[in-house]
């Protein structure tokens, strides 16, 4: 298990490598109720993701193999990201299915990619057999300890840029963003809530039968959150601070990701519209005095659907 001492190291770790993104305000008129945005799609690549992948490398030697990772691209590019800004050699397996967008950028940093499979599970299964082969550090996308406390570093910021917050609104793939963000806020009186895309609910499914589940992945999120199962860590966090799981359609998640452009200029990919979805669908009920923080967690997306609507 991670810890809020690991998160505040990794905190400080991380201090120069990446951004802190800001938080911004918005008024219950746009979406029904005042919440603040964590806006994460901001980061370095895109999205949180270079957190805990900088998080990871930078807390162990790196063999002269590098490293390796596997992503459904939003990952991928943040070990990419950090390789070259560390100077080290770097691997990445995303499966064929991964977007157009995220495959241009991985390319333009200049690390090895290999595309393998149609889900991110078989782009898993092979870095890791490259991974044992050549005795590279495997950069796990979410089911890693050093991962999780890189991401858990965005809460560190939100403590420090808004009001006290009584819920945080987490999109969950694999679980990594939110096994940092529940450890640091276990055992405080901020709730935190995970946010599934409905067709693939990893933690739901997981959390009602006990231990973790292969699901079926499909649906527009599925690029950045289409895990098959969720991390055993994130489980054992969610089940010892009593994380609920909120399901929120497709329909949804598209409305929401309209509505970030249309009302604040937000473009963002579907997984950076997972969350607030839960709020804009009615998927989660807020109490009147609820303040809401919601982290918009990626931007790796082709916007011409936003602006070139009919």
């Amino acid at each position: 298990m991670i810890t809020r001492q690991a998160i505040q190291m990794a905190a400080g770790r991380l201090r120069g490598w990446v951004r802190v993104t800001p938080v911004i305000s918005v008024a219950r008129s746009t979406f029904g109720h005042a919440v603040d945005l964590k806006l994460e799609h901001l980061q370095h690549t895109g999205s949180f993701k270079p957190r805990g992948a900088f998080n990871r490398m930078l807390s162990h030697p790196i063999p002269p193999a590098g490293v390796v990772a596997a992503s459904g691209g939003n990952h991928g590019l943040a070990v990419a990201y950090a390789a070259v800004n560390m100077d080290v050699p770097a691997e990445i397996f995303v499966p064929e299915t991964a977007s157009a967008v995220k495959l241009r950028r991985l390319h333009g940093y200049g690390v090895r990619v290999t595309q393998v499979g149609q889900q991110y599970a078989d782009a898993l299964a092979a870095s890791r057999a490259r991974a044992d082969a050549v005795g590279a550090l495997m950069v796990h996308a979410y089911d890693d300890a050093d991962v999780q406390a890189g991401q858990g570093s965005i809460a560190v910021e939100l403590a420090q840029h808004t009001r006290t917050i009584t819920t945080v609104l987490v999109a969950v793939g694999g679980g990594g963003l939110l096994g940092g963000i529940a450890t640091w806020y276990a055992r405080t009186a901020t709730k935190v809530v995970a946010v599934e895309p409905a067709n693939a609910p990893t933690l739901a499914t997981a959390l009602a039968a006990g231990h973790p589940v292969d699901v079926e992945v499909s649906g527009v999120a599925a690029d950045a959150l289409g895990a098959r199962q969720i991390s055993a860590l994130t489980l054992r966090t969610a089940a010892d601070t009593g994380v609920k799981s909120v399901l929120v359609d497709d329909k949804s998640i598209m409305q929401t990701r309209q509505a970030l452009w249309d009302e604040l200029h937000l473009a963002v990919e579907p997984a950076g519209a997972t969350a607030l979805a839960a709020l804009t669908s009615g998927a989660y009920q807020p109490a009147p005095d609820e303040h809401i923080a919601v982290i918009i967690c990626g931007a790796n997306t082709d916007p011409i659907d936003l602006v070139e609507r009919q």
